[in-house]
């Protein structure tokens, strides 16, 4: 027969409710967090799928606060855009109209005083701010406005380029300024078609591309020559005899060269020389108005020489006019590829959550039914101590 000792018991009652009591306590902070693992030895393996997602989740909110500031700088970049897009509008009708044949010298200068003030409008536009001690347009950055009207023409001082939020997703906060606004094609975007030199009545237009198979990047001169009242003219090719050479000149009538075509108008003097180079990107949206607004002032020019600087600065400004809108497409683009990206992040971050959530997260009813089932016990552990403490010589003959 086993004696069990009154201490034995007593012991044995206490460390019984002493593990009813941590339990219970275990449970009620369960129900008080929400949280089935509160340390990780609750459960080590369910706490670190629980880590893993918790570090997933942080990954997304970086990279959910990079594609952010990228979208509110594109924003303004876009809005930028949009209002330069508006005001070289408005300088192309002042063009058209300087361009009317009632318009007097008075006139056109009226419309060269228009044009100076729509410049420094789209300086300003230019040098906007990102509203961060930063600009919009200052390409990989700049600590002073990028563009410096300096004497001459106005000049990029930031840095040739994009800045890229870190991240594999390479979206940018920072245009660059001086491909947008300094680096249009000049010409048709192909072609030039210049002046080199002309004192009769004649100039040429824009041109156009008849067969983009044929071009060969040369450049080819039109030189007039005029004997007795009768016109013709000779192509040369990088200063070179071609066999378009004195063929007579017809007025309106199109010289086509090389999947080239150009007209020229008026009456040409002997010696004119009119020419067609390969397109460049040097055009600058300030340039171009720099260039209209010395003419649009200059008094006293032939009508030839008028209709002749129309011509160029409507061919021009229509230039900037495309590789502005060019760069506002592509941050219309980028704002759609943030769009995509944010959905693609909501997307990994709600994944995160919900493995997060998996592996901590409480079974509340189950807990509830748990957390009563302890409670009973433990009050059970109380009546069977205090049933231990009667259980003693004094107290056997107390009773």
């Amino acid at each position: 027969m086993t004696r069990l000792s009154t201490a034995n018991t007593y012991d044995s009652t206490v460390g019984q409710l002493i593990r009813r009591q941590n339990e219970l306590g275990e449970a009620q902070q369960q129900l008080t967090s929400g949280k089935r693992v509160n340390k990780p030895s609750d459960d080590p393996t369910a706490a670190g799928r629980a880590e893993r997602a918790l570090a997933s989740v942080s990954r997304v909110d970086a990279s959910q606060r990079a594609v952010e500031a990228s979208k509110a700088l594109m924003s303004q970049s876009e809005s930028a855009l949009g209002d330069a897009g508006e005001l070289l509008q408005q300088a192309r009708e002042a063009l058209v109209a300087a361009g009317s044949g009632s318009f007097g010298d008075a006139e056109r200068k009226i419309q060269a005083d228009h044009l100076r003030g729509l410049r420094q409008q789209l300086l300003a536009v230019a040098n906007r701010s990102d509203g961060a001690q930063g600009y919009l347009f200052a390409g990989q950055g700049s600590s002073q406005p990028p563009f410096i009207d300096a004497p001459g023409a106005v000049q990029f001082r930031g840095t040739p380029g994009e800045t890229l939020v870190a991240g594999s997703e390479g979206l940018p906060v920072s245009i660059d300024g001086a491909a947008s606004w300094l680096s249009a094609r000049t010409g048709n975007g192909v072609f030039e078609t210049r002046v080199v030199a002309s004192t009769g009545g004649a100039w040429i237009d824009s041109g156009s591309v008849t067969d983009p198979a044929a071009l060969t990047g040369s450049t080819y001169d039109v030189q007039f020559s005029v004997v007795a009242g009768t016109a013709t003219y000779s192509v040369l090719k990088d200063g070179l005899a071609t066999p378009q050479a004195n063929v007579p000149y017809t007025p309106g009538t199109a010289i086509q060269v090389d999947g080239m075509a150009v007209t020229i108008s008026g009456a040409p003097a002997n010696g004119d020389d009119f020419q067609m180079r390969p397109s460049t990107s040097t055009l600058s949206v300030f340039d171009v108005l720099d260039k209209a607004v010395t003419e649009l002032s200059t008094p006293l020019r032939r009508a030839s020489q008028v209709n002749q600087s129309n011509a160029e600065n409507l061919r021009n400004i229509d230039q900037v006019m495309t590789r502005l809108q060019s760069t506002r497409s592509a941050v219309g683009e980028t704002l759609n590829r943030i769009d995509g990206v944010s959905d693609r992040l909501g997307g990994l971050k709600l994944q995160g959550q919900e493995e997060r959530s998996s592996a901590e997260d409480l079974d509340m009813v189950q807990a509830i039914s748990d957390f009563q089932n302890k409670q009973s016990g433990y009050d059970a552990a109380l009546k069977s101590y205090s049933m231990v403490q009667r259980l003693s010589l004094f107290q056997y003959i107390n009773t």
